[in-house]
């Protein structure tokens, strides 16, 4: 491209001044590297070791911050550079960096600081820096830094002025060479074609050529506007596949861990929050994706930003909830915990009315349960109130007040008004227990004077009963003995005394309620072995009335605890009956034990969302370490500071609910990215109103700039949408940019695997010709079964050339940068790759009838230049009619 010689000087002038300063930065950083750190426990006037902990480990650290912040200026001094002119005309050069800058380079800035903007702002616009003063951007260039023979160079830099559109320079180093004055004419006009092409009009895409998340140092304008809002707030970003979400997502998150570059309100908003395990602000955040794959991409990234992004930040949904419900909630069973249910993947339990309207089906379980816990308390108290003696009719009465005014909507304050009554209540309780116990033991001692070995004797035939549940049925009473027996001796004599007062106990409260304990349970079994070495009529009668009212009594000790505890109990009978209504649940095919993941979701959601909803309470968060608010330890534990998402329209409601469920409720940070269109399962979120039914507030922005297919394939993926029913996504493409490509290339009625593996492998070979390197490629199969043949004989087919094929199995990635993958289409989301292969669409369009269309979206959009489709017969018929938009190879094209 030829340069008016104005536009060509002023190119020259910026690739001298950012090489030099780039040569500045890195040396200054590199300096600041070998200097001992300023920071320190010299900094401390004055230092106590028991006090001062916290500040000795914020300034470690920020030494610690501080040279990965300097080893990150060694390597890439800058990313971009903006000239900016203030109202007295005066110009002003700022360099943006990625990392924080080295102590006096004044001109030198990073890109989450304010002044930072300046890199995403278009030519033209006015910009108030922090010190008031307006400038106006003049020059803007994006940098690329390499540093290569010792010397810094930038690739691939887009520069615009008020004077010139955007361009790109291939290299500023090589601008900056002299055409040899020499009498070698050839030589001359070598070097002067060598300088045009340096330069391009427009912006070039670069080829894409190894598989990871695109590292896209500046954001557009809309994407920068967006990661800079404030902290204590509510985002859902929408956009097509390319646009940036995932960037936008992972810069703010970089912002907004770093405390030195937030508002003076979100400081003070942070320095008051406090955890239960004092985890800081840096460490308290977390991310959801919805695949194993994507989180390994997705660490490497926020690596990129600086930002350390261990496997217990980034999880995907299906490995947390499971931790959650094994180990801090006592939903799954375990060997040694209480928890009754088992996980089952891929058990049919919920009806489709379920899965399409989780939010209905969530809503009846919650309401349910609460109204059902309400309801048991107000017998409980009701039945105090009516007790003969004055004291305990006092206390329920009492109770029955503060229940009967209690909304359902908002148990929080029936348990604030609950918790003035628990220090009378346990009074009366533990002389009631102790007068029990006592009588029962009486018993237990007679049969021992009587029968020195009965212990021993009730210890062998216990030993033979440790399988056997202690009740038959599952009602939510069976928690009244669960607390009664809480941490007993599981062997031994002790054990079997522990066992004998249960028993007896069960024995006088079932005659006490007229029912009968059944044979098969544990408890059963023992009462029939005791024989006439229990209770007799008057004692059952006596002790059977006195632990009803204790029952109900302690169900007031600590209500916060019987509550979510109860959760899971309460689901169970919630599900129960809506099976015998034949609503939500299938009538048989699954144990009473069995829960499906979904199911899961839901008795999660319970728990965090009430327990969030309580911890909102400022004198409930203070109070934590009391015992009637002690119980919700376990969710303030879970709760962090930011809470983001990946990828949110492949979570359900119920599913995203809980996340939003462990933000914490005095900033409530949450931010989530994805695309309606790219929803690949059946119980995703659908629609703006099941994002607004987790958090009604939550602010929508539209991202619709694709930075990644060529326009080829940006028609035909917005094709696919509007043929298959969808909404139009209405992507735009960058101005200026060169999104010229090729069409995508077809075959058709070929279902012999050979055929297809030679067809496959001549379009390599095209791509590796067009591109002079082999590009990122991917292959996706329809089910994991075919990923492994397919590329045993792929790279048969392609050893003379030296391609390597690797098929990535569950998703997982091996090999090299330029190696060609297979994949199960069930794991390609959120990547990319320069050419995309989908083998045999039209078998996936029968195995997966519900969701082809999608699957076919977000494959197509993972290419950005080359697409290669094949099927065993022909397109399906949801498609036939974009045959014209294929050819049937590139050379073709």
């Amino acid at each position: 491209m030829d340069l008016k010689p104005d536009a060509a000087q002023q190119i020259e002038g910026i690739a001298k001044d950012t090489l030099t300063q780039f040569d500045k930065i890195s040396q200054s950083a590199q300096d600041a590297l070998r200097l001992e750190p300023v920071q320190g426990t010299d900094a401390l006037a004055t230092l106590n070791t028991f006090t001062d902990n916290p500040a000795i480990r914020r300034l470690n650290q920020i030494n610690l911050e501080n040279r990965e912040s300097y080893q990150t200026l060694s390597r890439e001094p800058a990313i971009a550079r903006v000239v900016v002119s203030d109202t007295q005309g005066r110009q002003h050069v700022y360099f943006i960096c990625r990392a924080v800058p080295v102590p006096g380079l004044t001109n030198l800035a990073s890109y989450r600081a304010p002044v930072g903007r300046l890199a995403s702002l278009p030519i033209g616009f006015e910009f108030k820096l922090p010190n008031n003063n307006v400038v106006e951007v003049l020059e803007r260039a994006h940098l690329h830094p390499l540093l290569t023979d010792e010397a810094w160079d930038s690739r691939d830099t887009v520069v615009e002025s008020d004077h010139f559109g955007p361009i790109t320079v291939e290299s500023l180093r090589a601008l900056l060479k002299e055409v040899p004055a020499t009498e070698d004419l050839l030589g001359q006009l070598l070097a002067q074609e060598s300088q045009r092409a340096n330069i391009l009009e427009g912006v070039r895409r670069s080829v894409i050529n190894k598989m990871a998340l695109r590292d896209q140092p500046v954001l557009d304008q809309y994407q920068d506007e967006i990661f800079r809002l404030p902290l204590d707030m509510r985002l859902l970003i929408l956009g097509p596949p390319g646009t940036g979400k995932t960037t936008t997502l992972i810069r703010r998150l970089g912002q907004k861990l770093d405390t030195s570059f937030l508002s003076e309100d979100e400081g003070r908003s942070i320095g008051s929050l406090g955890t239960s395990d004092g985890e800081a602000h840096s460490e308290s955040w977390l991310m959801f994706t919805p695949t194993e794959l994507l989180k390994q991409y997705l660490k490497e990234a926020f690596a990129r930003e600086g930002v350390p992004a261990s496997d217990q930040r980034i999880r995907t949904w299906a490995d947390y909830r499971r931790d959650l419900a094994r180990n801090t909630f006592t939903v799954l069973r375990t060997p040694t915990g209480s928890g009754s249910f088992v996980l089952k993947e891929s058990i049919d339990i919920l009806h489709a009315d379920a899965l399409g309207a989780s939010t209905a089906w969530f809503t009846d379980f919650d309401g349910w349960q609460r109204s059902s816990f309400i309801s048991e308390i107000l017998t409980a108290a009701q039945k105090l109130s009516e007790y003969r003696l004055p004291e305990i009719a006092r206390i329920g009465q009492c109770l029955k007040v503060i229940i009967e005014r209690s909304n359902i909507g908002t148990l929080v304050d029936t348990f604030i008004s609950l918790s003035g009554e628990v220090e009378g209540i346990q009074a009366v309780l533990s002389v009631m227990k102790e007068t029990t116990d006592k009588k029962i033991h009486g018993t237990l001692n007679l049969q021992m004077n009587r029968n020195k070995e009965f212990i021993d004797e009730l210890a062998k035939f216990i030993d033979g009963l440790q399988q056997l549940p202690d009740s038959d049925g599952d009602e939510l009473d069976d928690q009244d003995s669960d607390e009664e027996d809480a941490n007993l001796p599981k062997t031994g004599r002790a054990a079997a005394a522990s066992a004998y007062m249960k028993a007896l106990r069960a024995q006088a409260r079932a005659n006490a309620n007229k029912r009968s304990i059944g044979k098969d349970s544990r408890n059963g079994k023992i009462i029939e072995w005791l024989g006439d070495r229990s209770l007799n009529e008057a004692e059952q009668a006596e002790i059977g009335e006195s632990l009803l009212v204790q029952g109900n009594a302690r169900r007031f000790v600590n209500p916060v605890k019987r509550y979510v505890d109860g959760i899971p109990r309460r689901y169970r009978v919630f599900r129960r009956l809506r099976q015998e209504e034949n609503k939500w649940y299938r009538k048989e095919g699954f144990s009473p034990t069995d829960l499906h993941p979904l199911e899961l979701d839901a008795i999660l959601l319970a728990i965090l969302r009430n327990g969030n909803e309580m911890l909102s309470r400022m004198n409930i968060t203070r109070n934590i370490d009391d015992t009637v608010w002690s119980p919700l330890k376990p969710v303030l534990g879970l709760i962090k500071n930011q809470i983001l998402v990946d990828e949110v329209t492949d979570f359900s409601p119920i599913q995203i609910g809980c996340m939003a469920a462990l933000s914490n409720p005095r900033i409530r940070s949450f931010f989530a990215c994805g695309d309606f269109n790219q929803r690949l399962t059946i119980w995703g979120s659908r629609t703006l109103d099941e994002m607004k039914w987790v958090f009604p507030e939550i602010e929508i922005k539209e991202i619709t700039i694709t930075y990644r297919q060529s326009r080829q394939l940006n028609e035909l993926s917005r094709s696919i949408i509007l043929a298959t029913g969808g909404s139009d996504p209405g992507v735009t493409l960058p101005p200026y940019a060169d999104s010229e490509g090729v069409k995508p290339v077809l075959l058709e009625g070929s279902s012999d695997r050979d055929a297809v593996v030679r067809w496959l492998a001549q379009r390599i070979r095209e791509i590796e010709c067009f591109v002079k390197q082999l590009p990122s490629i991917a292959i996706f199969v329809e089910n994991e079964s075919e990923v492994q043949p397919l590329a045993d004989s792929l790279n048969a087919v392609l050893a003379a050339e030296n391609t390597q094929v690797v098929a990535c199995l569950k998703g997982q990635v091996m090999g090299r940068d330029n190696d060609v993958r297979i994949f199960d289409i069930q794991h390609i989301k959120g990547l990319e790759f320069e050419a995309v292969f989908f083998v045999a669409i039209d078998r996936l369009a029968a195995l997966h009838p519900q969701l082809f269309d999608k699957y076919l979206y977000v494959g197509t959009t993972r290419a950005a230049t080359y697409l290669g489709v094949t099927c065993d017969t022909k397109l399906p018929s949801a498609i036939a009619s974009l045959r014209s938009m294929f050819v049937t190879d590139w050379k073709a094209s």
